[in-house]
């Protein structure tokens, strides 16, 4: 039987999983009391059951319950039960903002700001985050991408790699993301806006494509970033991180910075890497040109 504990940080989209895992065919409990964990365990395995694959949903609204979480999962492991842990994350500004769209109260705090409630959480949360097996990131992942991650991990079961990156273009006329990472400038190469048919096209199209990776300074830069993020990638899985944020910027965002984040996007891919890629500004107005 599979057995996944699903948790995290509230508002990182720790019911979201618990459910999309349910539509994958898992039986999904949540916030049940960590000491009756073995048991509900035997019960799922009794003979007769058609239980397989098990989710329980754990959270801090579970107060001193939550701290007995590790006696739980070692009573279940004695009896002969395996368990894997599926960690929800997000940062802080992530968080804050969630919580703000919401108007939802942080559960850890009564009139606290959201951000004393946040650190809290951190602090209690940080053993079991270390213990975990999956780390999933929310903070640039849509619904749909999260769906995909899921279905990678307990359905094809991939190899899980606890980095997720972000290529992600951008306009530096609208400001550098404040979340990056690497920011790369890609203002050198020649501007597609000038040409009359290319203007109101994008890095996704073709012709744009072409025209920016034609130049030969194009195709140097994207060869040497490519070797760089492929350097840095297995130093921050070792440093623990699970969060990379690669920034690829032009003036608005809208051509050559779409065409090299794609570039480096489908590289990554390529080699098996869990990435996935946003246009931040591809489709703000574009008056003082890419």
């Amino acid at each position: 039987m599979r057995f996944v504990i699903v948790t995290g940080m509230s508002g990182a989209g720790k019911s979201t999983a618990a459910k999309m895992l349910e539509d994958l065919g898992f039986f999904y409990v949540d916030n049940l009391p960590p000491a009756l964990i073995p048991k509900f365990a035997e019960i799922c395995s009794n003979p007769g059951s058609e239980i397989d694959k098990v989710v329980v949903g754990i959270d801090t609204r579970g107060g001193k319950l939550f701290s007995d979480l590790f006696d739980g999962l070692e009573a279940l492991k004695s009896k002969g039960f395996n368990y894997e842990i599926l960690f929800l994350d997000a940062s802080d500004d992530v968080l804050i903002k969630r919580f703000k769209e919401t108007r939802r109260k942080h559960p850890l705090i009564d009139s606290e700001r959201i951000n004393v409630g946040i650190e809290k959480e951190r602090e209690i949360l940080k053993e079991v985050k270390e213990k975990s097996d999956y780390i999933i990131d929310t903070s640039n992942i849509l619904t749909r991408q999260l769906k995909e991650e899921l279905y990678h991990i307990f359905v094809e079961e991939k190899p899980f790699e606890s980095l997720m990156i972000t290529v992600l273009s951008f306009g530096f006329k609208y400001g550098i993301p404040n979340d990056s990472d690497l920011v790369f400038d890609v203002r050198f190469i020649p501007n597609p806006y000038y040409i009359p048919d290319m203007r109101h096209k994008t890095g996704n199209d073709k012709e744009v494509q072409e025209y920016v990776m034609h130049w030969e300074e194009s195709q140097i830069f994207l060869s040497k970033m490519e070797d760089l993020v492929e350097f840095l990638i297995p130093n921050y899985i070792k440093e623990g991180k699970n969060q990379l944020v690669i920034s690829i910027g032009c003036t608005g965002g809208k051509h050559r910075s779409v065409t090299l984040a794609n570039a480096l996007y489908e590289t990554l891919k390529k080699k098996g890497h869990r990435t996935i890629i946003n246009h931040r500004d591809i489709d703000k107005d574009n008056k003082l040109g890419k």
